[in-house]
């Protein structure tokens, strides 16, 4: 846990120089400056993970490419020095006392959610050799020929062992999903927010709003129905958070984007600019897995104004940092695979020999399609929805999870409801630009809800789309219905309560692991009897039995294979059959 708080510090600060960099460059561009600590923060990890993927093309993410990334935050620090404290400063005043103490409290529990937990049996399958393949070599040809999950090529796992300081203690720490839940945390924290304001007879009176308000007007946004929904996912993650899971950092990033982007319609904000660099950020979401796609519909909001506006120049620098943040993974990931996308063997135009062959590329396709229905067999790929349906939705989903599907088709149709509602509107000449705005939101995740749904629709990967479909559809309509204040307090006070019930069942987990040994280092990944053959004097690992390897051996692959050397070197990577 300790270690994980040090690591911690050093990501937070790292970020934060970067983000404010950026938010300088963006100031002097656009006119508009990143504001919130979060958002600038989350602006950092972006570019760090750019920053990591880029290096891992030129060699291993470790002691050096550490040493750049601080002698860059020295210089930030010294160029910037004026808008960091002023931006702290900031920070400071408008947190208060109160929030800054339950900040502090967040920080200790996801460091100590993060030192321990349940390691996600993915991660001792390929997250861990994954990001000890960048740690060591950053990105090998053909990779994805020893083991085809290599190719996934996901960015977490480059920002992964950027910050993963093995060089320093020898362990290889895997802290920055706790990291980035933390971060939504603090974003969520903002939904029970508190201001003080002085009255008429200069009396200092207490006003809240956000979820437990108890005055007689509306009391919630729209955000602060993303931000619920982004508590409960929080709270069926800490027990999982410790593993180096692209799962859970995507549903934490779409999360982070969908509120950020509410709250500034919700300020009334006018510059594009912050609509714009969210849309970046969504192309970040892509890179940390491919089913994030829809979430870059988004781009239709700062698109359309900037084509009315004839703002040429902002639109190619927009599109420039678009493709900056997906270039290095789209490189990374024809390097380790022979494709630009992968699995999506239709976009086969690379001529390279370390291409992973079509016919195994097409079958992990499939495998992870009938993995996520529920089937366990690629041949069952071309089963209609009408059949693995309803097998999935019995067998593949908890009672809550029904529960939330059920509520989602019934969403879908009030979306498609509103959507009806707001063309007729405008045909009448009755237009209204927010409701456009939200209706965008939601269809982002309608869409994404469905994409998911009808590719791999295993619950982690889409927990994200589920609920925000639901909150966003009845934030919006909370909005539009007239609803007494005695039933918004009721529902302010079942929110509390529901708050209170699940941080009793946080506690009660926290006492269940309170024995384990990690208050100092954090739990290592798992340890399994492996095997071992030689290839070309190199070593290579396999288990005994089953199919996972941990992070320990390297380089291990989860069952002995035939292996085809490009050259002589291991760094010239391996060949297809």
């Amino acid at each position: 846990m300790l270690f994980v708080l040090i690591n911690w510090i050093y990501v937070s600060v790292t970020s934060f120089l970067l983000g404010t960099a950026f938010s300088g460059i963006v100031k002097r561009w656009f006119g508009w400056e990143v504001k919130s600590t979060s958002e600038t923060v989350f602006y950092g990890l972006i570019w760090a993970t750019v920053y990591a993927q880029v290096f891992s093309l030129f060699g291993g993410v470790g002691a050096l490419a550490n040493g750049i990334l601080l002698a860059a935050c020295i210089v930030i620090a010294l160029v910037w020095r004026k808008t960091i404290k002023s931006a702290l400063t900031q920070s400071i005043k408008r947190s208060g006392r109160a929030h800054g103490a339950v900040v502090f409290m967040l920080v200790l529990i996801w460091a100590y959610c993060t030192s321990r937990g349940y390691m996600h049996y993915d991660s001792d399958l390929y997250h861990a050799q994954s990001i000890r393949w960048i740690e060591e070599y950053g990105v090998v040809p053909g990779l994805g020929n020893i083991h085809v999950r290599f190719a996934y090529n996901s960015s977490f796992f480059a920002l992964s062992a950027l910050y993963s300081m093995k060089f320093l203690g020898g362990q290889s720490l895997h802290a920055v999903n706790g990291f980035f839940a933390l971060l939504l945390s603090v974003e969520v924290l903002k939904a029970f927010r508190m201001k003080r304001i002085r009255t008429a007879g200069g009396e200092r009176k207490l006003l809240q709003k956000g979820f437990g308000s108890i005055g007689s007007e509306r009391m919630f946004c729209l955000s602060d129905f993303a931000r619920l929904g982004a508590f409960y996912y929080l709270t069926i993650l800490y027990r999982d958070i410790v593993a180096p899971a692209s799962d859970y950092a995507v549903m934490c990033v779409v999360f982070f984007i969908i509120i950020r982007w509410l709250v500034h319609l919700e300020q009334k904000e006018k510059q594009i600019a912050p609509y714009g660099l969210l849309c970046v950020a969504g192309v970040y979401a892509v890179t940390l897995k491919l089913t994030a796609g829809c979430i870059l519909l988004l781009v239709l909001k700062p698109a359309i104004s900037l084509i009315k506006e004839k703002k040429g120049k902002d639109i190619a620098v927009y599109i420039a940092m678009g493709v900056l943040v997906l270039a290095p993974w789209m490189i990374r990931t024809a390097l380790i695979s022979g494709y630009l996308l992968y699995p999506f063997p239709a976009l086969d135009v690379l001529t390279v020999d370390w291409k992973i062959p079509v016919e195994a590329a097409m079958r992990d396709a499939a495998e992870i399609k009938t993995w996520g229905r529920g089937l366990n067999d690629a041949a069952l790929v071309s089963v209609p929805v009408t059949e693995w349906f309803p097998h999935w939705f019995s067998t593949m989903l908890p009672t809550l999870g029904k529960l939330f599907l059920l509520a989602d088709f019934v969403c879908a149709a009030v979306f498609a409801g509103l959507l009806a509602s707001a063309f007729i509107r405008y045909g009448k000449g009755k237009n209204r630009v927010r409701d456009w705005d939200e209706l965008l939101v939601l269809a982002c995740m309608v869409l994404s809800f469905g994409f998911w749904l009808f590719s791999a629709p295993l619950l982690r990967y889409g927990y994200a789309y589920v609920l925000l479909v639901i909150m966003l559809t009845v934030g919006i309509l909370y909005r539009r219905v007239k609803i007494p204040a005695a039933a918004q307090r009721l529902c302010g006070v079942l929110i509390l309560a529901f708050v209170a019930v699940k941080a009793l069942t946080l506690a009660r987990y926290a006492w269940s692991v309170s024995d384990e040994p990690y208050y100092i280092a954090q739990q290592d990944y798992g340890t399994y009897e492996l095997d071992s053959f030689e290839v070309n004097d190199v070593r290579f690992y396999y288990p005994v039995s089953g199919d996972r390897v941990g992070y320990e051996a390297f380089p291990a692959i989860p069952l002995k294979k035939e292996i085809l050397f490009r050259g002589e070197r291991f760094e010239d990577g391996f060949r297809g059959k």
